[in-house]
């Protein structure tokens, strides 16, 4: 899931695909009942944009980021104070804290 939470904060959809092999097919209900734990561990931060559906072998359903998603993960960017230790390099690949 920490490929799919990559993609999301990426601002991209995300396509989730489950195969079903041989006897597997008699259990459709397990994979529908995966898709929505899926869709529930992620909360609010996505939006459905594709429901879960069987296309022969394939349970897919595809989802996006919600636009709550995007306000929560960005973070404030990080202020120097002028107190603070001065970072200097005075040769390529070497870096000095005053």
């Amino acid at each position: 899931m920490k490929k799919v939470d990559g993609f999301l904060d990426a601002g991209h959809k995300v396509k989730i695909t489950a195969f079903f092999r041989g006897r597997e097919l008699a259990h459709k209900d397990l994979g529908f009942k995966i898709a929505e734990k899926v869709i529930t561990n992620f909360g609010d931060s996505v939006v459905v944009d594709q429901a879960p559906q069987l296309a022969g072998k394939q349970l897919s359903f595809v989802v996006r980021a919600s636009p709550t998603r995007h306000k929560e993960r960005k973070e404030p960017p990080a202020t120097v104070a002028s107190s603070e230790k001065a970072v200097t390099t005075d040769k390529p690949g070497r870096v000095t804290v005053e």
